[in-house]
């Protein structure tokens, strides 16, 4: 198997290739593939694989995050290079999904992204996807490929238990949305649930936020699979604080944080909000600008190598990746 990384998180595909091993030489790790990624005057993508790929089992490791669409369009271009390279099979490891979002027709004129991009995919010659965390499960269902969605549950119920004292912890969906996925935590963890059901009274108008069960003196953790502009987050944790909460806390699996349009940064918001921590992966690597993760006293990383790594082998010894989420 050859292992392959686009531009968009380097360091987690590093990360992940120094924890596979290699089955024909005991002992070694995999090597990233070496590959020459440039771009022409007009910004196009040219990328040429430096080894041979004749009869490989290949694995490119690409998150489609920000910005999503040189990223997805070079994620393309090195499947249709390994393709016409004749690889036995191309595996595209996306810990980070772009345009999942748009998973249905919200209105009239609209379009399904996730399908189409599921489309591009397809046709660019991918055997197989990895990733993690779709923000709508039915997306599964826009390929004609087999699809792994492995979850981060496992990697952010560790981490409560660890941090926060668990016999008053209780487990918040920030929306109604987000209710089975903060179910499934709180089944895990068998800990209580409470659900935030937010409602705009009309346009322009802040949300009015009720909330459906006892938050009084508890340590509330919310749960999302990804956050962007925390809006949501940072409204629901003052909400909680409003009805007795001890502490708040936000997980989330992926960390887009972007600028809302009031031009205010997702870190901003949330240095300035009531919550304690926001604990994300690192499926999207973090920002290197002077707003980083680490320049913020509130922001945690959870590694996510070891989780993808150990998923990637599953797939190339043929064992269950399911066995990974007990």
């Amino acid at each position: 198997m050859k292992l392959i990384t686009g531009s968009a998180n380097e360091a987690l595909a590093k990360s992940i290739a120094g924890l596979i091993s290699n089955p024909e030489k005991s002992g070694e790790f995999t090597n990233l593939t070496a590959v020459e990624k440039r771009r022409f005057n007009d910004q196009e993508i040219f990328v040429h694989i430096d080894e041979n790929v004749r009869g490989e089992d290949v694995t490119i490791i690409q998150s489609t995050c920000c910005p999503a669409n040189d990223n997805l369009m070079e994620l393309l271009i090195l499947v249709d290079a390994l393709r016409r390279g004749s690889a036995r099979s191309i595996t595209a490891v996306m810990p980070y999904y772009g345009y999942a979002r748009q998973d249905r027709k919200s209105r009239a004129r609209t379009p399904i992204t996730s399908r189409l991009v599921a489309n591009m995919l397809e046709t660019a010659g991918v055997n197989r996807v990895l990733t993690m965390d779709l923000h709508a499960a039915q997306i599964q269902g826009f390929f004609n490929i087999p699809v792994d969605n492995i979850y981060g549950e496992p990697l952010i119920a560790r981490d409560i238990v660890h941090k926060l004292p668990i016999d008053n912890t209780l487990i918040v969906a920030p929306d109604m949305g987000g209710v089975p996925r903060a179910r499934g935590l709180a089944d895990r963890l068998n800990l209580p649930l409470a659900i935030i059901d937010k409602r705009r009274l009309e346009p322009g108008k802040s949300k009015v936020m009720n909330i459906i069960g006892e938050v009084d003196g508890k340590d509330c953790v919310l749960i999302d699979d990804m956050v962007d502009t925390a809006g949501t987050l940072c409204n629901a944790a003052d909400a909680l604080i409003d009805k007795g909460a001890r502490s708040v806390r936000a997980y989330a699996t992926h960390g887009v944080f972007s600028v809302d349009h009031n031009n205010r940064s997702a870190y901003e918001k949330i240095a300035a909000s009531q919550l304690e921590e926001m604990v994300v992966t690192n499926s999207i690597p973090p920002k290197t600008d002077t707003e980083t993760v680490a320049d913020q006293a509130k922001f945690r990383y959870i590694d996510v190598a070891p989780f993808l790594a150990e998923a990637i082998m599953c797939i190339r010894d043929n064992r269950s990746v399911s066995s990974l989420f007990k």
